[in-house]
């Protein structure tokens, strides 16, 4: 495949897409010069990390056939315009995990501890280990994480080792599974605000997780809590975080915030970077040479596997449950024609298909087996033309 890498990938990994007999080019590039690039190289597939992939680019990209993100999340690709121009999304889930979750477990420790504080006041040469020599400790507090997905668990993890005391909200998660893995279960982002000491977010970017961390969620938090972000900065309403930094007192520790620079340099703009009681880093959960290497093998992996079989590993945009109401199976031998004259039939009779599979029984007369997933009910008169084509072994069908 022609691949058009936008952002770095370690170059073992370039290495091993070309060994693969792939048509590599790498260039750092965004907006126009990304769609410049996307035709000038006539790309099938495109990798990128934080890189923004618009509708705008996609438009100009007719060779594009797969993009991946080479890390969890998928916010910063268009996905609609995706969909609508037949371009899989792929991503590669919990491949940074352990990178993050360790960030975020360093976070906390740097806020109870206000490291650094102390570093910049030691550089500064200031001795004030009378001020610095106060932090609160960690066992027995209470975490509470919000999301609980690949990073959240090894965050629940590492954390109970340290003597933390779990509770978690997820959409996905019941009582029964908090139970199994020994964390208190919370049925809302609230509850899990008005409980924990210790706060930290592990959620998507969506419409769902839009400011989740609200003026309600800051209404409930607790004086003096301990805030970290490490997924997306849209999870958290930044007004209402700057009135609970002064009205509460909390301390927030963010990798991630609203409107973050997103070249690798660059003048961070923000009113955060003025309050005391704000650390921030540069967006580099996942930024460690193991997370890197893990990422770009999945990236590999990915694009290799579609070159070969078609099949996209961790599609984000294709349906999991189509609209199909019937499936229509037609036993058959497996000659030239026969499939095409079924779908024709199919035609006719105005069913739309949703999805369809086709798979070989073995033998001497080699037959076959179409499954064919329909948006309608298949008429008495189509099911009997389809009986009577040459060819058609047997037909039934299935609501759905």
């Amino acid at each position: 495949m022609r691949v058009l890498v936008a952002d770095s990938l370690p170059e073992e990994i370039i290495d091993s897409l070309r060994s693969k007999g792939h048509v590599i080019t790498v260039q750092d590039c965004a907006g126009e010069d990304l769609r410049r690039m996307l035709v000038s190289t006539d790309a099938e597939s495109l990798v990128v990390k934080s890189t923004k992939v618009t509708k705008e680019i996609l438009t100009h990209a007719p060779s594009l056939e797969l993009i991946v993100r080479a890390g969890a999340g998928f916010d910063t690709i268009d996905i609609d315009a995706a969909s609508e121009l037949g371009i899989f999304v792929a991503n590669c889930p919990g491949k940074n995990a352990t990178a993050v979750a360790e960030l975020t477990i360093g976070l906390i420790v740097a806020l109870d501890r206000r490291i650094p504080d102390n570093v910049i006041d030691a550089r500064s040469g200031r001795w004030q280990k009378g001020l610095y020599g106060k932090g609160r400790g960690l066992k027995g507090q209470v975490l509470g994480l919000i999301g609980l997905g690949h990073i959240g668990l090894l965050v629940a993890r590492m954390a109970s080792s340290m003597g933390l005391n779990i509770c978690a909200w997820s959409r996905s998660l019941t009582p029964e599974k908090a139970a199994s893995l020994g964390i208190h279960y919370l049925d809302s982002p609230l509850k899990v605000a008005s409980n924990a000491d210790i706060i930290s977010f592990h959620v998507a970017a969506n419409q769902d997780t839009f400011q989740l961390a609200n003026q309600n969620f800051f209404d409930a938090i607790k004086p003096g809590a301990l805030l970290i972000n490490t997924s997306r900065g849209s999870v958290i309403d930044e007004t209402s975080l700057l009135k609970a930094l002064d009205t509460k007192g909390i301390r927030v520790a963010l990798d991630v915030f609203v409107d973050e620079p997103l070249g690798k340099e660059g003048t961070l703009e923000t009113p955060l970077i003025h309050h005391p009681n704000v650390y921030l880093t540069h967006h580099i959960g996942a930024s460690t040479d193991q997370a890197q290497i893990a990422t770009g093998e999945e990236v590999v992996r990915i694009i290799h596997a579609y070159h070969q079989t078609g099949i996209v590993h961790n599609c984000v945009n294709i349906a999991e449950q189509s609209s199909a109401t019937h499936v229509l199976t037609v036993r058959h031998l497996d000659k030239v024609g026969v499939l095409a004259n079924v779908l024709n039939l199919v035609r006719k009779y105005h069913l739309n298909i949703q999805e369809m599979e086709n798979q070989v029984f073995t033998g001497k007369v080699n037959a076959a087996v179409a499954r064919i997933r329909v948006v309608g009910t298949p008429s008495e008169d189509l099911c009997s033309l389809l009986k009577e084509t040459p060819d058609i072994l047997a037909v039934s069908q299935i609501k759905l």
